[in-house]
């Protein structure tokens, strides 16, 4: 459908994406006329609530190769971060990643200030961490390796399949933040013998606030310590009141995203490509790995140019980030990028943009004329 005449071109897909039309229509019932709780069992409102609460369960199960009952539905990606850290290490050894987003590297922070053991593992200049390494941090402490599935800032994308295969021999559990790459990658929580996953909805056209955490159910059965108590919502993990309008939204984007991501994915690539090509021109250097990287994701790295200045001198065309979205009003570094070993001003110098499922290849021409011409406009400027 791609940008309205006039309109700023979206490409921050990363941070969130726009809900999808029909992700919204199938909403909009429980909105309206099917209001009913989905704990209350004796009568139609509350029935039809929970029928839909459960359809959505077996959408997203479908999305990553569960079972519907392994689901269990929060307000997001970072409370399934917690919840997955906090409610399965139970105060034991932690193994992440300098890379991971800022909830799960918060929620080690608490581990380990608790007294847990917590071994942050570092990423060579393409962002993925090696299964080697993780190999040979795991301990006789270690309860948990949280490795993300897609880097939130430069894409990256680690052979999870491969870690999986490592903590499954060692008896540890696999926890991996797939916000970025559900929905926009292959997963198989039984093929990558993944234990806990947090995935996020409006990262794949569905509404903000609701999210969900799998949780294995057999082989081995993972068993966590509750964060949030109350009435016993999802099997006693996640207690609350069901959002049933955003649980149904989800599921349909999920299902939307599994009937459709091999072909959106494949002019995700093509946008991509050109894009690439079209910013090199003006200087522009790639983060991250070339090709292990999600379809619509680029980071790139400008020397010598400012990257805010950049983004605003583009802000009333398109729509770009200098990274991370989570991180309210930071004026740090990214993480991310000096973990890579870009430094201070590397990190400074870059620019994230993410290709969604509505941008077309005008979108992509128009914005990458008005990201060079800043970019040769602010290298004039700085003389």
């Amino acid at each position: 459908m791609g940008s309205p005449e006039g309109a700023v071109i979206y490409l921050d897909h990363n941070a969130t994406t726009p809900l999808d039309p029909r992700a919204l229509e199938y909403m909009m019932p429980y909105l309206t006329g099917k209001f009913g709780n989905a704990s209350s069992s004796d009568h139609r409102y509350g029935l039809e609530a929970a029928a839909a609460v459960e359809e959505a369960r077996g959408r997203v199960a479908s999305l990553i190769g569960a079972r519907p009952s392994e689901i269990v539905f929060t307000s997001g990606a970072t409370e399934s971060d917690n919840l997955a850290v906090a409610g399965g290490t139970s105060g034991r050894g932690l193994v992440t990643c300098s890379t991971e987003h800022e909830a799960v590297l918060e929620a080690a922070a608490a581990l380990e200030r608790s007294g847990g053991q917590v071994r942050r593992l570092g990423v060579g200049r393409d962002g993925i961490v090696e299964p080697s390494a993780v190999e040979e941090a795991i301990t006789e402490e270690t309860a948990m390796v949280s490795v993300m599935a897609a880097n939130n800032e430069i894409g990256t994308m680690p052979d999870l399949e491969a870690i999986g295969k490592i903590t499954r021999e060692k008896g540890v559990m696999f926890h991996t933040d797939a916000a970025q790459a559900a929905g926009h990658a292959e997963l198989d929580v039984e093929r990558m013998n993944i234990d806990l996953m947090s995935l996020s909805s409006h990262k794949m056209y569905g509404p903000k606030g609701v999210g969900a955490l799998y949780v294995r159910g057999l082989r081995p059965r993972v068993r966590l310590e509750p964060q949030m108590l109350g009435g016993g919502q999802e099997r006693g993990m996640r207690s609350g009141t069901s959002n049933v309008p955003a649980i149904a939204g989800f599921g349909r984007a999920a299902q939307i995203a599994s009937d459709e991501m091999e072909q959106e994915n494949a002019h995700l690539l093509e946008y991509r490509r050109a894009m690439m090509e079209s910013l090199a021109e003006a200087g522009g250097v790639l983060n991250g790995h070339p090709d292990r990287r999600l379809a619509g994701n680029l980071s790139v790295q400008f020397p010598g140019v400012e990257s805010k200045a950049v983004i605003s001198a583009v802000s009333d065309r398109v729509a770009i980030s200098a990274g991370s979205a989570c991180a309210a009003d930071s004026v740090e570094p990214s993480h991310v990028l000096l973990a890579i070993g870009l430094g201070e001003a590397g990190a400074h110098s870059s620019i994230r943009i993410g290709i969604g499922r509505f941008n077309t290849a005008d979108d992509i021409d128009v914005a990458s004329e008005a990201i060079v011409s800043a970019v040769r406009d602010v290298r004039r400027v700085a003389g």
